[in-house]
């Protein structure tokens, strides 16, 4: 796993936040006891989850000490957070709502992960998760590409690209394990501002892997040329910079 930035990270919170709302909007549970957030990052979207649920007892967990110390500001009566990885993930009782907003592609086996959510879920309770589906867009495949460059194979050749499967796939894997499944892919078009917008987003997310990778002098070259390629890919316009970025969403509900 990359080691995260809770600073990084939330310098697009606003546009990292949106997938969040749109997949939480579709969760029916109206009166849940227990409501989980895996992969919770530094919290403050898990926050929101006890305005939006006032009876529920929520947890956030995460895998990254980081964000979780950035996340227990926000704990309260209702509201903990724990440093726990999500193949530890083993509720002592079942789960009325589980949510995994951009978590599951960190994970290797997350497709065999997912049956074990299912268990854990309350009859009626509802699993909801998102992935980003951009892996084959010009930001990752130009970090692939330089990534397998000579100069920098040794260290960053290896790395997983982790491309998600389409919504369809979710969608007959979660039915044939049961749940009333709604399944859907979205295209966002963020406007970002500054010199470099696209390099600084990714910086924060999927090309960690890379930069943590590198040694220093290498990463230095890496990022230059990097930067001089995601520029070119997605050209500044007199409005900003147009980050077309696809997510995948699923929601079940065990009957």
């Amino acid at each position: 796993m990359p080691q995260w930035d809770p600073g990084h990270y939330l310098r697009y919170s606003d546009e990292r936040s949106r997938p969040f709302f749109d997949l939480t909007a579709r969760i029916g549970a109206e009166q849940p006891r227990t409501v989980v957030d895996l992969g919770c990052g530094p919290g403050q979207l898990t926050a929101t989850l006890v305005e939006r649920w006032p009876s529920a007892q929520v947890t956030g967990f995460d895998s990254s000490e980081p964000m979780i110390d950035a996340a227990r500001r926000y704990e309260g009566p209702r509201l903990r957070f724990v440093h726990q990885d999500v193949h530890d993930f083993a509720p002592d009782e079942p789960v009325d709502v589980i949510i995994s907003n951009a978590m599951l592609q960190w994970v290797d086996d997350h497709r065999e992960v997912l049956p074990r959510l299912v268990e854990a879920l309350a009859p009626g309770g509802w699993l909801a998760f998102q992935v980003p589906g951009n892996q084959t867009s010009p930001s990752h495949v130009l970090l692939h590409e330089l990534g397998q460059d000579p100069r920098f194979a040794q260290w960053t050749g290896a790395i997983n690209r982790r491309i998600m499967p389409p919504a369809a796939e979710y969608l007959t894997q979660l039915s044939q394990l049961g749940l009333e499944t709604d399944a859907w892919e979205t295209t966002y078009l963020h406007v970002l501002p500054g010199d470099d917008p696209v390099y600084d987003w990714v910086a924060g997310t999927g090309a960690r892997p890379y930069l943590q990778a590198l040694p220093d002098a290498e990463r230095e070259i890496f990022v230059r040329e990097y930067k001089e390629r995601v520029r070119a890919a997605y050209p500044r316009q007199d409005f900003g910079t147009v980050l077309g970025f696809r997510r995948i969403f699923a929601v079940g509900r065990r009957p």
